[in-house]
């Protein structure tokens, strides 16, 4: 009795993976998406019917096929920089270095107007690691206060920003899905862009929630925090990845890469629940500027005055007003950004 019901357990675990990852991994092609989940299902309830009149049989095939299934999983689904992207994440961030200077190429910075409308402007930017002042997390809402899209916001000395966000690389015509995430449904990228690309984008177009949180850092930590993204995203341009729902998303990566340069970071459930992470900060001694988590949450949130900026040149510098632990910057120059090297590609 034991074993039948340790199997039927298995039997259902199986069924219920086996029918998700048909379902968002379709082998029969879209048009027919549902007839394997459906098929898979129907086997899962034969062998379950099957074990509840003492017979072994169809739960044996079962488990067969699930290998099966497994072994096509890890062969067949395999992650790609060839398809047909979104425009907003067709192009990879990807850099070099030499001594203090670094080049990144395809920084994205964006004039959007709306979703669907915008201007595409992909460039090569140079910074000088000299120059480099300050670490922000930002982080972006959109319903669920467990839930928020991490960035991080590198400042120079001089008022310019570099945002490093890890995100979904979406095809054409995809939709978000928090479940698909588990499936291989989308690659990662790291992606590196313009805080008017895209911290505006949230709370200007898209209507998020965004919040800033000035991270104290060991003395050298940002630079290589900064030389991490830089690193993660080559490997990405040369060997694609899955992103993944749970194991690899906005906030695990930034962790692990804060993990490289400060090693020993207590693992935590707030890592998953990203929207929690200003707590977690908070209890490292990573924030400063405020008496608790609380108040950093009330000063740090910049919805309002970045819809009230229309000048997208101020945007960073109005998101900072009033936020702890930031100190006033002059709101324009070039001293950080070396120089773009190129044009705008529109």
């Amino acid at each position: 009795m034991i074993l039948q019901a340790a199997i039927g357990l298995a039997v259902l675990a199986g069924a219920g993976w086996g029918a998700l990852a048909f379902w968002f991994q379709p082998p029969l092609g879209r048009r027919a998406r549902a007839v394997p989940p459906a098929a898979w299902l129907a086997l899962a309830a034969a062998a379950l019917a099957g074990l509840a009149r003492g017979s072994f049989l169809l739960a044996g095939l079962f488990g067969v096929l699930l290998l099966a299934l497994l072994a096509w999983w890890r062969l067949s689904v395999r992650p790609s920089n060839e398809r047909q992207w979104m425009p907003e994440v067709a192009r990879q961030t990807h850099g070099s270095v030499d001594g203090g200077i670094v080049t990144l190429h395809n920084v994205r910075n964006f004039d959007w107007r709306s979703r669907t409308d915008y201007g595409e402007r992909w460039e090569t930017r140079v910074y000088d690691l000299s120059r480099l002042a300050s670490v922000d997390l930002a982080l972006s809402y959109w319903g669920r206060p467990a839930i928020a899209h991490a960035m991080v916001s590198f400042g120079f000395d001089d008022g310019q920003y570099l945002v490093f966000s890890v995100e979904i690389r979406r095809k054409l015509n995809d939709t978000f899905s928090e479940i698909g995430g588990f499936f291989r449904q989308y690659e990662l990228a790291v992606l590196a862009s313009t805080e008017e690309d895209s911290l505006r984008v949230r709370t200007n177009v898209r209507g998020e929630d965004g919040y800033l949180y000035r991270v104290r850092m060991p003395e050298g930590a940002a630079r290589e925090l900064l030389l991490s993204y830089v690193a993660t995203a080559n490997r990405l341009v040369r060997k694609p990845r899955f992103y993944n729902s749970l194991t690899a998303n906005c906030a695990t990566i930034v962790y692990r890469l804060a993990d490289q340069v400060v090693p020993g970071l207590p693992m935590d459930y707030r890592l998953l629940l990203s929207g929690y992470l200003p707590e977690y900060l908070y209890s490292l001694g990573a924030l400063q500027g405020a008496d608790n988590p609380q108040a950093y949450r009330r000063a740090g949130n910049y919805t309002e005055r970045a819809r009230a900026t229309r000048d997208a040149s101020q945007y960073s510098r109005n998101i900072r007003l009033g936020v702890p632990g930031v100190t006033a910057r002059p709101p324009d120059g070039t001293a950080g950004l070396l120089r773009q090297v190129q044009p705008p590609i529109r």
